[in-house]
């Protein structure tokens, strides 16, 4: 099965944006953005809610967007760029593993992010911590059971920010 990644800036209390229509680029370090740019590429798939692809605007160089939506109708796919869809999860990493993708980036938001919790379906977790308390707004991810994780690697990115790096245990 295709190797699953969930790749969040956070704050430092939690919070990955102080509203739902926030891009991340308000906020985060450049050094951040050069991780994601990287880490994304190389994963090579890059799932994400409708949400979270608005704040984006435009397909991304060398990945496929893969947009989890709750309706197709209006959107305009162009396969192995940008693809809409309803499918579920763990039905959307059965579609990338027989088209031979051997790992996938879970990008956001939120919701998107607790789906893939919930069902068991993450295998690594990037979390950038940024130096900023936003005191309430968009949590990473709710309405999932615990998961238990160990910590692969720090590393620290630029002079202010921290990326932790944790592996899920099973």
């Amino acid at each position: 099965m295709i190797n699953v990644i969930l790749i969040a800036a956070v704050s430092a209390d939690g919070k990955i944006a102080e509203r739902a229509d926030q891009s991340s680029l308000d906020w985060t370090s450049k050094e951040d953005t050069q991780f994601f740019v990287k880490r994304t590429k190389e994963a090579g798939v890059m799932i994400m809610g409708r949400k979270t692809f608005e704040t984006i605007g435009k397909p991304l160089k060398e990945r496929l967007i893969v947009v989890m939506t709750s309706s197709t109708e209006g959107k305009t796919s162009q396969t192995g760029i940008l693809e809409y869809t309803t499918a579920s999860p763990k039905e959307i990493l059965e579609d990338l593993t027989e088209r031979g993708y051997k790992e996938a980036a879970i990008c956001g938001g939120s919701s998107v992010y607790a789906q893939f919790l919930k069902e068991g379906l993450v295998d690594e977790v990037f979390l950038t911590i940024e130096p900023v308390l936003f005191g309430s707004g968009v949590p990473l991810a709710t309405d999932f059971s615990r998961i238990n994780m160990t910590l692969v690697d720090t590393t620290r990115l630029g002079d202010q920010a921290v990326l932790l790096h944790f592996k899920v245990l099973r």
